[in-house]
């Protein structure tokens, strides 16, 4: 029988509780885990040297995992760096656990980091699970199981008592005798003493492992050595013994039907050597199980008498609870009370009810096996029988009821009690909250620091409180007549509330008395601050005015001013003069303004009163005014100083305006003559074309020494910038269109005279003759309106026509205009300028070589063929030629090509910029 995952995972979890490994224990676990996990290892083909080294990066751990329970894991990171080693780890801890494994304190980053003692805890619970667990000897645990089973096969064995799994397997007679026990044939157990351990041990590990293919997991030396060997190396290897020989049991029911003469003749040989060991042990199974029956019906006797020794002398004691009528007289002690009942009814009898119904079930269940197993019936002690218990608690639960309705009658009579009291409470916390600050706010003097219009706003203010204290008087009343009927009722706190409604009366007339004192106060000081008002308002009315005037004088004293021209600079002096002479007027008005001011502060000093002082119809202030006055006297100086300042200033601008002027009136007009004589000799066509070149480069010549009086004027326009003058009356030219107009005269010239070097060119390398040049240049000029030296499509597509050109109103013809647009205009500007029309022209008027022509010579040299070879270049054309032909030749892909054979047709049609080669 399979032990449960709860008994396994409790047990593993006790041996998780060791504790810290003692050295000479880790060795040996050590020795023992990685001997175990090679055993399994060696399955896949590989195995591990060091324990807490070679499962650092999860791979044969997950390995381990797959071979020992014929399970796949997800697929391992193959990573190296760290995070791939915890994810590996993490898989092989997730897969433990699906298994139903409680990992105690054991993370993927403890075996990753190489911690010896987690990685011999992590090795431990697998053994635990599937080398241990599936231990089961009828329905113990799987460590007891084992326990039991080595204890039935040494039991026949002399000096063998297995009791643990340390100190009994120290002389090595207990591996000794499994071994016998199962394989007799192995070795002779008669000849083996107690006294020679080291080699009993030997004996055992050289058989096992020879044998019965059990590695050595153990070492005699630290066995025999260590003062308690650890039990959990031993269990890992005794565990290896049971699967061997119960896997070899199960290696026999599996196999396949053998033959029956062959297994009667083996199994003779054996019979009689395992059939009396086999009765013995079956008689023995059949005396545990008679008695296991006879110690569970004993223990569920002794387990309902204490079930119900309990449990009545639970009713014993919570009766006379329940009984107990007595209380505080208070609402709180009987809410207490009802606490305690409710905790009673929700946690402490819940578990007496189970206790009840699980005796009543143990006792049929008890009575049922007696029945069965032809036992007597079972017969409590006296006072313990189930009727017993229920005439108990049947009591309980009438004392339970009495109980609940003397506290539900009980509350609602101290329900109504409280009721009066929370009444009471009630309202005097209301009047006491209203007359919080009342008393202080009735003795305050704040009304001393007010204006007329907030001591108004506070006298309308303690009228209303006069109201609302007349309103509070049945409050009052009311709070009285409730603390005579607390009185009258017994109230248990009546000394509190009588206590409490006294020092409300007293102070509701301490109220009223300083309610009339401070009515008094506020009409005398209402009074004085109407006088004092009056006098505020009055300042008001004359200082506004008179503070504008003062604030518009300064603003206008310290104006800063941008002037041009000696005008403006000259109606600025004048003001300022008409400004200087309604100063005396002003001091007069500063004088009477300050007069008011100084009578407001003798009568609010004089009545305690020093709120009255600040003027509520104004912000302005005497002290203001007079420090604004102040200001005015001594910014009139400064002012007259300014504006002498500025006036020398534009005086000396005035000079430079006049200076520039008279340079600028000359030198605009000449180059403006110039440039109509540049434009007269580019577009006249008097004269040879190299007389036209002549005229324009001496022209050039006599330019270029008028430069001094352009480095005049920029000398002069330099001071003009530098006293930032910004606009002169005296020329239409300034700087700026000067500088334009003479850079344009010389892009003119210089674009003219390679206008006609290029017509010079053209000329002598096309062989047209001089009256062409005319003709085209006549029609270009003719077209040109507006003289700029180009033509838009549509005056070059006229221009075309006067010159024989034929081009159809269709769309044929409109695609034939837009290519020769693409050729006289490549960068698509929207113009044709004379160098590239006359360059068109000249194409079309003279017989030059073409694409076709040189795709016509091409075909010659290859035969007719559409493709040429490099060889035939090469006995054609001159060697250097013939390379550069064959270098920028693409291979030709066309129907017969032959190997090497090379496209001339788009090479030629690229020569002459028809190609995308």
């Amino acid at each position: 029988m399979m032990m449960s995952d709860g008994g396994y995972m409790e047990q593993e979890e006790e041996w998780e509780r060791e504790g810290l490994l003692d050295p000479a224990w880790e060795k040996q676990q050590r020795k023992t885990f990685t001997a175990w996990c090679n055993s399994h290892l060696r399955k896949a083909g590989t195995q591990i040297e060091n324990i807490e080294e070679d499962f650092r990066n999860g791979l044969k751990l997950m390995l381990l995992l797959e071979v020992i329970s014929s399970e796949t894991l997800p697929k391992p990171d193959r990573g190296k760096m760290r995070f791939h080693h915890i994810a590996n780890v993490n898989k092989a801890l997730d897969f433990i656990a699906s298994k139903g494994v409680k990992l105690v304190s054991i993370g993927a980053e403890e075996i990753v980091d190489g911690n010896v003692k987690m990685t011999l805890g992590l090795i431990w619970t697998i053994i635990l699970r599937f080398a241990i667990q599936d231990i089961s000897v009828e329905e113990m645990t799987a460590k007891e199981g084992l326990l039991l089973w080595c204890q039935r096969k040494t039991a026949p064995y002399k000096n063998v008592n297995v009791q643990n799994f340390h100190l009994s397997w120290k002389d090595g007679l207990a591996f000794c005798a499994l071994i016998h026990r199962h394989r007799p044939d192995l070795l002779d157990y008669s000849k083996l003493t107690k006294d020679n351990p080291i080699h009993n041990l030997n004996l055992a590990f050289d058989v096992a492992e020879k044998y019965l293919n059990i590695p050595r997991m153990l070492d005699p030396e630290d066995m025999v050595n260590t003062p308690k060997p650890d039990e959990r190396a031993v269990m890992t290897y005794v565990s290896c013994f049971y699967h061997a020989f119960q896997g070899a049991q199960q290696d026999i029911n599996n196999t396949p039907m053998p033959d029956e003469r062959a297994v009667m003749t083996y199994v003779s040989s054996y019979y009689h050597t395992f059939s009396g060991a086999k009765q013995a042990e079956t008689a023995a199974n059949r005396i545990c199980k008679v008695l296991k029956v006879n110690q569970e019906n004993e223990r569920l006797m002794e387990e309902y008498e204490r079930l119900a020794s309990d449990l009545l002398e639970w009713i014993r004691r919570t009766t006379p609870w329940l009984e107990n009528r007595t209380t505080d007289n208070t609402l709180v002690g009987v809410h207490k009370k009802l606490d305690e009942f409710r905790n009673y009814r929700r946690v402490h009898k819940p578990p007496r009810v189970e206790q009840k119904a699980r005796l009543e079930t143990n006792f049929n269940t008890l009575q049922t096996k007696l029945r069965l197993s032809n036992r007597p019936a079972y017969l409590p002690s006296e006072g313990k029988m189930v009727s017993d218990i229920h005439n108990a608690w049947k009591g309980l639960e009438m004392a339970e009821k009495g109980f609940e309705e003397w506290l539900l009658s009980e509350m609602m009579r101290l329900e109504r009690l409280d009721h009066l009291a929370q009444k009471f409470k009630h309202k005097a916390d209301i009047h006491e909250d209203w007359t919080h600050g009342k008393e202080e706010m009735l003795q305050s003097q704040d009304f001393r620091n007010c204006k007329l219009n907030e001591l108004k706003a506070l006298k309308k203010k303690h009228e209303a409180f006069e109201s609302d204290l007349a309103a509070h008087q049945d409050r009052v009343e009311q709070i009285a007549a409730i603390a005579q009927e607390l009185n009258a009722l017994d109230y248990h706190d009546a000394a509190s509330v009588n206590a409490r409604c006294q020092r409300i009366c007293d102070q509701w007339d301490r109220l009223g008395t300083l309610t009339q004192k401070r009515r008094s106060a506020l009409e005398e000081a209402e009074r004085v601050l109407e006088k004092i008002d009056t006098l505020h308002l009055e300042f008001a009315k004359r200082a506004a005015p008179f503070n504008n005037w003062l604030d518009g004088a300064r603003e206008d004293l310290v104006d800063m001013f941008i002037v041009h021209t000696m005008e403006e600079i000259q109606g600025l002096i004048d003001a300022h003069e008409q400004f200087k002479q309604t100063l005396g007027e002003a001091d007069k008005e500063h004088k009477s303004i300050t007069a008011l001011a100084q009578e407001v502060q003798t009568i609010a000093t004089q009545c305690q009163i020093p709120g009255g002082i600040e003027n509520p119809y104004t912000t302005l202030t005497s002290i203001d005014i007079t420090t604004k006055w102040s200001d005015v006297k001594q910014m009139i100086p400064k002012r007259d100083q300014v504006l002498q300042t500025e006036l020398m200033r534009q005086q000396s601008n005035e000079r430079l305006r006049r200076k520039f002027a008279e340079k600028a009136n000359a030198v605009g007009p000449w180059i403006e003559r110039q440039m109509d004589s540049v434009t007269a000799i580019g577009m006249g066509m008097q004269g040879s074309l190299e007389d036209q070149l002549n005229k324009l480069k001496q022209f050039e010549v006599s330019v270029v020494q008028y430069r001094p009086h352009m480095d005049e004027l920029e000398k002069c326009h330099q001071e003009i910038q530098e006293a930032m003058i910004f606009e002169n009356r005296y020329t239409q030219y300034t700087m700026e269109t000067l500088r334009v107009g003479w850079e344009q005269l010389l892009t003119s010239i210089h674009r003219n005279i390679n206008e006609v070097e290029n017509q010079i060119l053209t000329r002598d390398s096309k062989g047209i003759t001089g009256e062409q040049l005319n003709e085209f240049r006549m029609s270009f000029n003719h077209f040109d309106k507006n003289r700029t030296g180009r033509l838009a499509p549509e005056e070059f597509k006229s221009c075309l026509v006067s010159l024989g050109y034929n081009i159809r109103n269709d769309r044929q013809g409109e695609a034939d205009f837009r290519r020769i647009m693409s050729v006289v205009d490549p960068n698509n500007t929207g113009y044709v300028h004379f160098d590239t029309f006359l360059d068109f022209m000249t194409r079309e008027s003279t017989d030059s070589d073409t694409a076709e022509q040189i795709i016509d010579s091409f075909r010659i040299l290859a035969g007719d063929k559409p493709y040429i070879t490099a060889e035939e270049l090469r006995r054609e054309l001159p060697p250097d030629q013939a390379e550069y032909c064959i270098q920028r030749m693409g291979p030709f892909k066309g129907p017969g090509a032959v190997p090497g054979a090379l496209d001339y047709m788009s090479f030629s049609t690229a020569l002459y910029g028809e190609s995308d080669l």
